[in-house]
């Protein structure tokens, strides 16, 4: 049986988080990036608008394990206006959201304003001038994934997100990963 080989990349704004995109629309695509082996799979998505740390795998058992409720995820988001605790205490107590057409009340999960906030590269497309008020950051820390929910949470909190930004997967951090850097390791030890 052939190894299994395992990737870290920071996935950059305006891709999926996909290989093969059956839509007629032209779509960014992670093998775009990098000359990924067959069978190579991203373990748990980003959006197209989301960034950050993505893992990718040839191992469906790892990937499986890593997207369980086992392993934290934690992300970094810039949102509109100045966050308070009020809203930051709503989020780690959870917050009811839509999911597929169906209320769901999230998992209490941490929250905490991110002071100073976090010097990230300008993201390729502006969020926004800042005329239009200001934005701050927090990080939220979840055991779960539902579809787009740090987004829904922030805005369901007040504060919609202007910026999502993945920084972990259980040990496994981004650091300084510069956007569409791909580097291969030899494990994923989350």
């Amino acid at each position: 049986m052939d190894e299994h080989r395992h990737f870290i990349i920071h996935k950059p704004f305006g891709y999926i988080s996909q290989f093969i995109y059956e839509q007629k629309r032209k779509k960014k695509k992670l093998g775009e990036l990098h000359d990924f082996p067959l069978g190579t799979m991203a373990i748990g998505r980003l959006d197209e608008k989301s960034e950050g740390l993505l893992l990718l795998t040839t191992d469906g058992k790892l990937s499986n394990y890593i997207t369980s409720k086992k392993v934290e995820k934690e992300y970094y988001v810039q949102v509109d206006g100045i966050i308070n605790e009020e809203a930051i205490e709503k989020m780690k107590a959870g917050v009811e959201i839509g999911i597929n057409g169906q209320k769901y009340t999230t998992k209490p999960c941490k929250a905490s304003l991110l002071l100073p906030y976090p010097n990230f590269a300008p993201r390729i497309k502006q969020i926004r001038d800042d005329k239009h008020g200001p934005t701050s950051w927090a990080s939220i820390i979840l055991n779960e994934g539902k579809n787009r929910q740090v987004r829904k949470m922030t805005a369901a909190a007040g504060f919609p997100t202007l910026r999502l930004i993945r920084v972990r997967i259980g040990n496994i951090h981004l650091n300084e990963l510069a956007a569409g850097e791909v580097i291969e390791v030899e494990e994923l030890s989350v």
